[in-house]
């Protein structure tokens, strides 16, 4: 008896192997076939989008962007001056389309606080892009424990609160797209952005471990994308080092907000700007690392120490 049930769990074992790596081939020639064809564009005509740090740059863009694709926009910032111009940038192309709230998103009582009124006057949000981040530009031995924390607080600890307060109604309606906002720093680690580039780190752990668990508890309408950005033209980088800039140019918040967007649209799971370089990244990942120290160095990517 025992050694039956040992052949069927094996033939089971067997069988499982067998699927997955059916499934391996099919994956892989999709993708082949999506290098060559477009991939399809979900329409966000009927979605609420709610963006953190609306009052300038990629926010600001972005709120823009999704007002153009018919979605309704919660613009999100600390700034109630800055923020109330985007949403009425918006309101005067498309009215009715955008709505300001002012919140500070480092804490949770307050994002929990904005929950309920988004819900109450807007409804349930069915896009949340994490945005919202800062970007001190210093030696480690430079930033002292306030500043550490304030990068942790917003750049990692405001991505819960977000979730905390949203991810339920996106699992009650069984429909949703969270997005989170790394960056290139949070691929590969660069000097005078020690704190920043762990902090990114932490956002793409995040986006991979949540997207886990919800899978595994069966929202499989529930989509994710991490988005790893360049060097963007925000302001936030005031003396960036790039020895190719015709190859590498800094990236504009406008074009970036663009590539967002699709990305959201195409459903991907991940997506650097430009596109390339997560590519080239994990490619060198799979070679000795002083040879891919190298290239960086050959590249010259990077910032100088300087001021907030």
């Amino acid at each position: 008896m025992t050694n039956q049930m040992d052949k069927m769990k094996w033939s089971s074992i067997f069988a499982e192997l067998v699927l997955l790596l059916v499934k391996s081939v099919y994956y892989i020639g999709e993708s082949i076939y999506y290098m060559l064809v477009p991939l399809p564009e979900k329409s966000l005509a009927d979605d609420i989008v709610l963006i953190t740090g609306t009052g300038h740059g990629i926010g600001k863009c972005l709120a823009m962007q999704f007002a153009d694709e018919s979605a309704k926009v919660v613009c999100v910032d600390i700034n109630a001056q800055s923020n109330a111009e985007t949403a009425k940038e918006i309101n005067a192309k498309w009215k009715g389309k955008a709505f300001a709230y002012t919140c500070d998103v480092s804490t949770l009582e307050k994002v929990r606080e904005l929950g309920e009124r988004v819900k109450s006057e807007v409804g349930t949000v069915t896009i949340l892009v994490n945005n919202a981040g800062i970007m001190p530009c210093k030696p480690l031995e430079a930033h002292d424990e306030a500043t550490i924390r304030k990068i942790f607080d917003i750049n990692v600890f405001a991505h819960f609160w977000m979730l905390d307060t949203f991810l339920p109604g996106m699992k009650a309606l069984n429909k949703g797209h969270l997005v989170f906002l790394s960056s290139m720093a949070g691929i590969i680690g660069l000097k005078n952005l020690v704190p920043y580039c762990a902090s990114k780190f932490a956002v793409r752990g995040l986006a991979e471990a949540i997207l886990d668990e919800c899978r595994g508890d069966g929202f499989t309408n529930l989509n994710f994308t991490s988005i790893f950005p360049y060097m963007v033209d925000t302001g936030l980088c005031k003396k960036p080092i790039i020895r190719f800039p015709s190859l590498l140019p800094l990236v504009t918040p406008e074009s970036t907000a663009r590539e967002i967007i699709s990305a959201v649209r195409k459903n991907l799971f991940e997506h650097s700007i430009p596109s390339p370089l997560l590519v080239i990244n994990n490619i060198f990942r799979c070679y000795p690392y002083k040879m891919a120290m190298d290239f960086k160095d050959f590249m010259g990517g990077g910032v100088d120490a300087h001021d907030d």
